[in-house]
């Protein structure tokens, strides 16, 4: 029996009545729809919020309008994307438009900062190995025997001596030099660096001092003191630096704590590096012998007039005008060379380095860091509370200068107390 209305002639799975399956088992087979094509997401214009008329109907594209990075107002809030921002690139997480993100400046200082000091170390710690590895550490004063006791404040002993090592025959005609083998000195002083400020004692070449008992820097032989007296320079010809260091301390009762040497070619070159000292020369003298010739006033001094000025001695009636010209000269190269334009400029600092310390000699003691105190000293002898003197002179013998014993007593114990000096030579 057809139960479907008149005019029916299937049942209503489509099949007709002579289907053998039983109408209770028959199912509606299950249809697919043809998946959609893919399709681009549609994102709103810049500037817009979110606008259902971008999306299809009933399609979900995976779209998600609150997470649009650095594009427009996202978030259908009229803001920059991820909820914030001023709609021109910029949002809160750090971008900017196109997917690259924004310079942290805080973090670009730190970090150029940090390699600056990087840098400035290690060119600082790379400069002072270099000039260490340079200094000529020759001079052992574990040499010197009967030695004073130490005092407060260090004391060094400076000599200039007229060495021509590494200056060429044109050298020595130029700087007049002449040609004499080996070194003698050619000056010496003491400078004490304490807590009261620096002192500068110049030792005049022409001083009469007893030689005393000493051990022979390289026999290792004793030798006794028989009361021999002897010109100061003499000393350091017989037998060098240690036995000069035994003679002063012998003679003046200072402990000696470090020896600087330096040769005429090195101290020419340093005053050339700096380009030049000037120096104000209160009167006008000439010494053929040392190629001086200068006139009175305000001048700049090259490396070889330098050398003239401070080792002229027959221009003047006595040996003690020379050594004052040798204070004047040294305090005035120190305090021209610990400039900023020069320590700070690398074109003048090695190359003023590089001449003082190719000539240097020093002890086995000595640091680098002494000898730069040891400048700043020299520099500060002739500001503040600095003071410039010769050791006290009582008269002379045999042409040679006799020191005042009392005074150089006196002398001695101001220093070694690392008291005001009140003592005054000539």
């Amino acid at each position: 029996m057809n139960e479907w209305p008149e005019g029916r002639t299937g049942d209503r799975y489509g099949r007709g009545s002579s289907s053998p399956q039983p109408e209770g088992a028959r199912a509606m087979p299950h249809v697919r729809r043809r998946p959609a094509p893919p399709q681009a997401p549609q994102v709103p214009p810049q500037g817009q919020g979110h606008d259902d008329r971008y999306a299809s109907p009933g399609y979900d594209s995976g779209y998600n309008t609150g997470q649009v990075y650095g594009g427009g107002n996202g978030g259908g809030q009229g803001g920059g994307g991820r909820g914030g921002g001023d709609g021109h690139g910029y949002g809160d997480s750090g971008y900017v438009q196109g997917g690259r993100p924004a310079p942290d400046w805080r973090r670009r200082i730190k970090v150029g900062a940090l390699t600056l000091v990087v840098v400035v170390l290690a060119v600082s710690i790379s400069t002072y190995f270099w000039a260490d590895s340079k200094l000529k550490r020759e001079v052992d004063l574990s040499k010197v025997i009967e030695r004073p006791s130490e005092g407060d404040g260090t004391n060094y002993l400076i000599v200039g001596s007229d060495s021509r090592e590494g200056m060429t025959a044109e050298d020595k005609k130029r700087l007049h030099t002449g040609s004499a083998e080996g070194k003698r000195t050619d000056s010496m002083m003491i400078l004490h660096d304490g807590s009261n400020g620096p002192t500068l004692v110049s030792l005049p070449r022409d001083s009469n001092v007893e030689i005393p008992s000493f051990v022979g820097s390289e026999s290792g032989k004793s030798y006794k003191g028989t009361g021999r007296t002897v010109k100061l320079n003499a000393a350091y010809a017989e037998d060098g630096p240690e036995l000069l260091v035994r003679t002063v301390e012998f003679n003046t009762g200072l402990r000696i704590d470090h020896y600087v040497e330096i040769g005429f070619g090195g101290f020419a070159q340093i005053v050339d590096a700096i380009g030049g000292v000037e120096l104000d020369i209160p009167k006008a003298f000439k010494d053929k012998k040392s190629g001086a010739d200068f006139q009175a006033g305000k001048q700049t001094l090259d490396g070889e007039q330098s050398l003239a000025f401070v080792r002229t001695r027959h221009a003047f009636s006595s040996d003690l005008d020379r050594t004052k010209n040798q204070q004047k000269f040294l305090a005035a190269l120190a305090s021209q060379t610990a400039t900023p334009s020069t320590i700070l400029n690398p074109f003048k600092l090695y190359p003023t380095m590089g001449a003082g310390l190719d000539t240097l000699i020093v002890d086995k003691d000595m640091s680098l860091w002494s000898l730069s105190q040891m400048f700043f000293a020299m520099k500060g002898v002739t500001g503040g509370d600095g003071t410039s003197m010769n050791i006290p002179i009582s008269g002379s013998v045999n042409n040679n200068l006799v020191w005042d014993k009392a005074k150089v007593k006196q002398l001695v114990q101001q220093l070694n107390n690392d008291e005001k000096v009140t003592v005054r030579g000539d």
